[in-house]
This record gives C-alpha cells, sequence and structure tokens, in this order.
C-alpha cells in the first residue's frame, strides 16, 4: 500500500495517508496572537484543507485529541469546536492539559479520519462478517460475554466489538 504524505515540513508531515486512513499530524494556529477560540478556529480551517488535500471531510473524523496549554480554556475551544463541528457526524473526542513547544499556541489539534471508499477498493467487512471470520495468528473469537465480543490482541490486550443489534 501507497503512504502519501501532505504538507511535508523539516521534521514533519501534516499528514500522513495510508490504509484507508488520514492521520494528521499535531496542528497548531498560524497566528499564535490569537485567544484560544481564535486559534481553534484557525486551526480547524487548517484540518479542513488537510483533511480536503487527503480526499476527505470533517464528516469522516474517527477521532480527535485536542490538547490545551490551560485547561481552564475548554469552554473559549468549545465555542469554535461547537461552531465547525457537524452535529451529526461527531467523532470521538480527547481534550487534555500540556505545555505546547511554543509558549505563545494555546490550542494543538491532532486526528484520525477515515477516507471515502473508492471504486474498485474493498470496503472493510461489516462487524457481523469480522465476528464470523476464522482464528488467524493466534487469534480466536471468544463467547461474547454481557453483550460485547472480546478478541485478544498479540499483547494480551483486548479489543472489544459490540455484536451487531
Amino acid at each position: 500500500m501507497t503512504i502519501t504524505r501532505l504538507a511535508e515540513e523539516a521534521r514533519l508531515s501534516g499528514a500522513v495517508v495510508h490504509g484507508g486512513l488520514c492521520w494528521l499530524a499535531g496542528q497548531v494556529a498560524d497566528d499564535a496572537s490569537l485567544d484560544t477560540e481564535g486559534q481553534t478556529a484557525d486551526i480547524l480551517a487548517q484540518i479542513d484543507a488537510l483533511l480536503a488535500a487527503a480526499g476527505t471531510d470533517k464528516t469522516r473524523l474517527l477521532s480527535v485529541t485536542v490538547v490545551l496549554a490551560d485547561i481552564a480554556e475548554a469552554p473559549a475551544m468549545n465555542r469554535a469546536w461547537d461552531a465547525w463541528l457537524d452535529p451529526a457526524h461527531k467523532p470521538a473526542r480527547m481534550t487534555v492539559q500540556a505545555p505546547l513547544v511554543d509558549p505563545a499556541w494555546r490550542v494543538e489539534i491532532t486526528g484520525v479520519a477515515a477516507l471515502p471508499a473508492r471504486e474498485g477498493v474493498a470496503a472493510l467487512p461489516a462487524r457481523e462478517e469480522v465476528a464470523a471470520l476464522p482464528a488467524r495468528g493466534g487469534v480466536a473469537a471468544l463467547p461474547a460475554r454481557g453483550g460485547v465480543a472480546a478478541l485478544p490482541g498479540s499483547d494480551g490486550v483486548s479489543a472489544a466489538m459490540a455484536p451487531p443489534a
């Protein structure tokens, strides 16, 4: 499979596309003089541009991590986020506080988005098809417990998948 790197800089790529996913590097505001809400809006516009360059958009975001220099600024970040977000396509999101490389940066956002299915490219199997797959590589399907089917990972960590309704 091809790996495509977008918006390359000296130390990183702004996004990397591989395996039907677009992985975003941590995005920071181009204008660090903006307040938290302004920096967030700036970053979200950058994310829109990167996703478009990758052939996808914010409705296909799977997961987002927001890093705030000061967690007390979460309401300001959320105002920009809420104005940008498509409420019908909310990704999983985590928000944490951590020092950022440049003290003027108030927000950094990263995420992972799915690419749309392309003609001639096989779609991933549905959950019920995954549950019916034979065991391979030492991974065997276990019976459902409490409504969740568990698949043990090679490192002993289990991944859970809800069975089809």
